[in-house]
């Protein structure tokens, strides 16, 4: 090791391996020798996984990386709920850290069911020492977010907690408490979060950007926060008005492609990062397109269609930001405007829209591979200003304009049969809305009903196979766009702030006031 730090003085460079790095970074950091410190902490991050995070992240504990523990902490909380599953250096966790992770706002899981299993099997490693450790780890699970069966069936009824009831009764009984007035509370109530059951901070934040509010295009951009099922309104002061756009999550950034201001039609392409808040411009398409298709397929960025203040387009493009160019690749078969796309097993699927004449039932998809389109079965009816998404490995079609009517219906493509099947329908019919998927949930947001823009959300489950609402957006919109954001270290910024103990107002609160 003294060799390597000798050698790194006079040639600025040293070889970092699995074989030194558990001795290299002492002696360097013993040494203050930072050069290397920093080049042992790189290299331990870009190796973090499910079976050493843990063993890194005490690490930190004991030689000073702030930048590698934190990334280490991150990777702990982001994927809980494999290392809590499988992780056998989760098991050797002392009680303090234990508690440090689980009581933590960023926990990423999506039920509470999954810290308490966890900290069962941590308890059953070690049974003798830990079972009393039971009624401090308790208070850290948010034990009044579970389902009520499964708490008064699987957490009441488990025997470490029967073993322990003198010790955890309070708790049992302040979650049961907690349980019963956020389920029963009046509408009207104002009901207060307790550490039992406050919502942790979601990985991911559903984007909606934009739209047609009133009779103007709106600026306005909201986060929705899918744990308190709120809406938080996170519009920047040098956001533009745009509608008819299209929006996608690439490499950190949120695009926002082409649209329309109720002036000009956009060429344009800004791009928006979430952690410093800032917007920029990108190159601009080759042709203006309102009312586009956008899709993200291997790292680029794909613009199908729309209008461009003259003729509706069957022309399509490709965006790599590594280069900052567009480049244009084959026309699509149809001129296509109120169409929507996604991608599927490495294609790009693009399905309906409007010709100009007709609304249209017809779909097709674009291999890069072999750089054509192909037109697959056509969808059962026509669909204008329809919401398409990849959902459980199949293309799902919902709602928009038949030429007649707004939609309600929904129906799903599997690429391997080339075939259509019937799904159930939205609670609400709607054209021109948002679309995308978190969580495993298929979301819906705004759009036209026919006779008003709406700011109601909905959201489907193919667990249950149903529609259910969620809360409304802040407000009435159509033509807008959504994308969703993972991952982001700055994620409370754009979620309900959890050290405010009072929640939003219900949708009845909000009308209430007016």
């Amino acid at each position: 090791m003294m060799r390597l730090i000798i050698e790194y003085a006079y040639t600025r460079s040293v070889l970092v391996t699995e074989d030194n790095v558990g001795r290299l970074l002492p002696a360097a950091d013993q040494f203050c020798v930072l050069g290397i410190v920093q080049a042992c902490a790189d290299f331990l991050e870009a190796r973090l996984c499910l079976q050493n995070c843990i063993s890194i992240w005490r690490f930190t504990d004991v030689y000073f990386c702030p930048e590698l523990r934190c990334q280490a902490s991150r990777f702990i909380l982001q994927h809980f709920e494999e290392i809590g599953r499988a992780s056998q250096e989760f098991l050797e966790l002392t009680l303090a850290e234990l508690c440090d992770i689980i009581e933590r706002d960023n926990l990423n899981v999506k039920q509470e069911d999954v810290v308490f299993s966890s900290v069962v099997r941590w308890i059953a490693h070690k049974p003798h020492e830990r079972k009393g450790y039971l009624s401090t780890v308790l208070p850290k699970i948010r034990l009044a977010l579970m389902n009520p069966d499964y708490f008064l069936n699987v957490v009441k009824m488990n025997s470490l907690v029967k073993d322990s009831y003198a010790d955890c009764k309070c708790i049992i009984l302040n979650a049961l408490r907690t349980m019963c007035n956020s389920r029963f509370k009046t509408l009207t109530s104002c009901h207060y979060y307790s550490p039992l059951s406050r919502p942790r901070l979601p990985y991911a934040i559903l984007l909606a950007i934009g739209g047609w509010s009133g009779n103007t295009p709106t600026n306005v951009i909201e986060s929705y926060d899918i744990q308190a099922d709120t809406w938080v309104n996170v519009t920047q002061k040098e956001d533009n008005p745009r509608a008819y756009h299209g929006t996608v999550y690439l490499d950190g950034f949120v695009y926002c492609v082409g649209g329309y201001d109720a002036v000009e039609f956009f060429s344009e392409v800004c791009k928006f990062d979430p952690v410093t808040h800032t917007w920029h411009k990108v190159a601009p398409m080759h042709s203006r397109r309102c009312y586009v298709s956008v899709a993200v397929l291997h790292g680029c960025i794909y613009a199908m269609g729309g209008f461009d203040g003259y003729i509706r387009l069957n022309s399509a493009e490709r965006y790599e930001p590594k280069t900052n160019q567009w480049s244009l690749i084959p026309p699509m078969h149809e001129q296509r405007s109120d169409a929507n796309a996604t991608t599927l097993h490495d294609k790009v699927y693009i399905c309906g829209g409007f010709n100009g004449e007709h609304c249209l039932s017809t779909a097709e998809y674009y291999c890069p591979e072999t750089n054509q389109w192909t037109e697959i079965t056509p969808m059962s009816g026509r669909h204008s200003g329809l919401g398409v998404i990849t959902y459980g490995e199949e293309v799902y079609v919902v709602g928009g304009f038949d030429g007649v009517s707004r939609l309600r219906s929904v129906e799903a493509y599997n690429p391997l049969t080339n075939t259509w099947r019937a799904m159930p329908d939205m609670i609400v019919a709607r054209s021109n809305f948002g679309i995308e998927v978190l969580d495993d949930r298929l979301f819906v947001l705004g759009g036209f009903n026919g006779f008003t823009t709406t700011f109601y959300a909905e959201c489907f489950d193919e667990k249950t196979n149903e529609w259910c609402s969620i809360q409304d957006m802040g407000i009435f919109r159509s033509a807008l766009s959504c994308c969703v954001v993972p991952g982001l270290p700055n994620v409370s910024e754009y979620c309900t702030p959890r050290d405010s103990q009072k929640p939003p107002l219900s949708t009845y609160e909000r009308e209430l006031q007016f």
